[in-house]
């Protein structure tokens, strides 16, 4: 048995010092998982031994709610084999409740082995961002508000940014087996495919928030789905229509699946989940289209938003097919309980 130690950083300025809810925490690696493991409540920090995990990829964080102290904002998790002294930062940046970001009890991050530290500095380690962070670190509205500034990319950047993001898992497929690194840092990292697809679903996005509700890009995900199931108007000529049919149905199935899984990931948790599944099962050129040409795009895109582009999403469509010919296999922790 290894021993390990976890420590949780939140982010003092506007976390709760104390919090009511119970906290738990799952570290994966290539070898294995430590499954869920109960955090003392109000100890930010733990060790626990288990069979060697490998090189350690995700952490999933996460809550009951419990309590009126229940949201919790955490700025990373820092995990450290005690035998080799190897430790792994894994980027948060955002919040874990009920009515607060985007509803998440539950959060995937991914993790980057960084330069070896004492055990003072283990806890102070989250001023220094690693070379990749978390799926949802970079990329929401908790994190321009923290700082104050945003920084809109335009068509251009965000056009390079997927290029970028699909060559390097297409570079990943064509080194040997040995020298790839995580294919789960390239989807999910902070320049992986799934950024790289939020960025294109947030260009020209009606975000104004609504009844002082904020909106998501799944919010729109939801409202296609809810119209593909009610309509009959697909495709121009029969094998069109035969394809377009498919591909709604494939498409609502895997989004009803992840809304029913019992598991508590927020919005942007759900569409990184679509993205990853769309990717293992080479979906994902299908569905841009369909989104694309769905009525409720007018509602919630600006005239001039990439996915209302059809030059764009033709382009858009070939990238993504580079990938059909890769066997995409999804490690477990983002998986977890989906059934498709």
């Amino acid at each position: 048995m290894i021993p390990y130690r976890a420590v949780i950083i939140p982010i003092k300025k506007l976390s709760n010092a104390i919090i009511t809810s119970n906290p738990w925490i799952c570290v994966s690696g290539e070898l294995g998982d430590t499954g869920v493991m109960q955090i003392p409540k109000n100890l930010l920090e733990m060790t626990f031994e288990c069979q060697n995990l490998g090189k350690l990829t995700t952490v999933q964080l996460g809550h009951d709610n419990s309590g009126l102290l229940a949201k919790w904002l955490v700025d990373c998790v820092m995990v450290r084999n005690e035998i080799t002294g190897h430790t792994y930062k894994f980027p948060c940046g955002r919040w874990l409740g009920k009515g607060v970001d985007d509803g998440s009890l539950e959060r995937i991050l991914i993790g980057e082995l960084i330069t070896p530290v004492s055990d003072d500095d283990l806890g102070k380690q989250s001023r220094t961002p690693p070379q990749q962070k978390s799926p949802t670190t970079a990329r929401r509205l908790s994190i321009t508000s923290l700082t104050g500034k945003s920084s809109k990319p335009n068509a251009g950047q965000i056009q390079e940014g997927i290029g970028e993001a699909v060559n390097n898992i297409v570079k990943h497929f064509h080194k040997p087996e040995k020298e790839r690194g995580s294919l789960t840092i390239l989807l999910c990292g902070e320049n992986g495919l799934v950024s790289a697809l939020e960025q294109v679903f947030h260009h020209g996005f009606k975000t104004a928030r609504m009844f002082h509700k904020s909106i998501f890009i799944w919010d729109f995900i939801e409202k296609a789905v809810a119209y593909f199931e009610t309509t009959d108007q697909f495709g121009d000529g029969e094998e069109d229509q035969l394809l377009q049919i498919s591909s709604c149905k494939t498409f609502c199935h895997y989004v009803t699946s992840i809304v029913a899984a019992p598991r508590n990931i927020g919005k942007d948790g759900k569409f990184q989940l679509l993205v990853c599944l769309g990717a293992r099962d080479h979906l994902l050129s299908q569905w841009i289209p369909l989104l694309a040409e769905c009525p409720t795009i007018v509602r919630m895109y600006e005239e001039t938003a990439l996915l209302r582009d059809n030059m764009m999403v033709n382009s858009l469509v070939r990238v993504l097919q580079t990938l059909q010919d890769f066997n995409i296999v999804l490690e477990s922790s983002l998986t977890k309980a989906v059934d498709v």
